[in-house]
């Protein structure tokens, strides 16, 4: 095989890559509309198409898997297929996380928020602009804009602290009504800021895939 067809492979990878980075966007912003709409019948879909992403990260990995074992790429070829594999794995896990918040939102139910919903659907939209300029990113091998999406995580974990200490304030002011959801929204919050997390991790990979270095950020 010439090295023109691995380039081609990994550019095809690099396609269904970016694929799912989008499906992940969608699935981040659709579950918390979900949830601020309380529209179950969305929740229930979105988890459906889940499994979307997870063969999107099965293809990736079986063809890393393939790409690395038999066709014999350079070095610098083999570290890239390396860091696309790793990837689709942060990004199947941001996929599980909004599974989790379609979860939680359904088990809510049409039960009235014990408060109002403010940061969670920041947090959502921060996601969904972190995602989108991580494309850009991946798809340029931007590491300086890959670096700055990075840093931006630590807002995402300044509007997770306030989440916490409100839904605390909610609970412990009528545990008996307000601890359960209070509880879920919550676990909402902390999903939101494990997606930023992950970001930060394809972040860290997109450098690595540049530069040669593993730095880590935040």
């Amino acid at each position: 095989m010439t090295n023109e067809d691995i380039v081609l492979s990994i550019e095809t990878l690099k396609e269904y890559t970016s694929g799912m980075i989008k499906k992940c966007q969608e699935a981040v912003l659709l579950s918390v509309d979900s949830m601020v709409n309380k529209n179950l019948e969305q929740a229930q879909k979105i988890m459906e198409n889940d499994d979307d992403i997870d063969l999107l990260r099965e293809y990736i990995r079986d063809r890393s898997v393939e790409l690395m074992a038999s066709r014999h790429p350079m070095i610098k070829d083999l570290k890239y297929i390396y860091v696309l594999s790793d990837i689709s794995t942060e990004l199947e896990r941001i996929g599980d996380y909004a599974v989790n918040i379609c979860k939680e939102t359904i088990a809510i139910g049409d039960d009235e928020y014990i408060k109002e919903l403010i940061d969670i659907p920041r947090m959502s939209k921060m996601c969904s602009q972190m995602l989108e300029a991580l494309n850009e990113a991946f798809l340029n091998e931007d590491d300086e804009l890959a670096y700055q999406i990075a840093l931006t995580d630590t807002e995402l974990d300044k509007l997770y602290s306030k989440i916490r200490e409100d839904s605390l304030k909610v609970m412990y002011r009528d545990p008996e009504s307000n601890i359960a959801q209070g509880v879920r929204l919550l676990f909402i919050g902390r999903y939101l800021e494990r997606i930023g997390d992950h970001i930060t991790n394809i972040c860290e990979k997109i450098i690595y895939a540049k530069k040669g270095t593993m730095v880590e950020i935040g």
